[in-house]
């Protein structure tokens, strides 16, 4: 959260993304990625979660394409249309994938926020 108003020391805040890509930088697994599965996961469809997270189902989908090419193995598992409309489902090492990115974000979380307070230390 931003707190509007003249900046100072007291409201300096840390702010970093983590994300994995190839070595040229082409593909990209991140937190909209992340978004994506835990939402189809709960929703059992693309297009519901492409619709939570405000992003288009082209977006979506194209991002988890990209995101299947870049690790090498297949994210979701599809079901097209029909009467009751088409059904996507993660595989497993799709949840894997989710419960591995939930830990790496969780120890930089820790990492960084006990850099930025030895930051903030210093700079008092």
């Amino acid at each position: 959260m931003r707190i509007k108003g003249k900046s100072g020391r007291k409201n300096v805040f840390l702010s970093y993304k983590v994300w994995l890509s190839s070595l040229t930088g082409d593909g990209a697994v991140g937190e909209t990625e992340y978004q994506l599965l835990k939402h189809i996961a709960k929703n059992k469809s693309l297009k519901a979660a492409s619709d939570d997270l405000g992003i288009s189902y082209r977006k979506a989908w194209g991002d988890l394409k990209n995101a299947e090419e870049l690790l090498g193995y297949q994210l979701l598992e599809k079901q097209r249309g029909g009467k009751s409309g088409g059904t996507s489902i993660i595989t497993d090492k799709a949840r894997k994938l989710i419960e591995a990115y939930e830990a790496l974000q969780q120890t930089f979380d820790d990492q960084a926020e006990a850099a930025f307070k030895e930051f903030k230390d210093k700079i008092k």
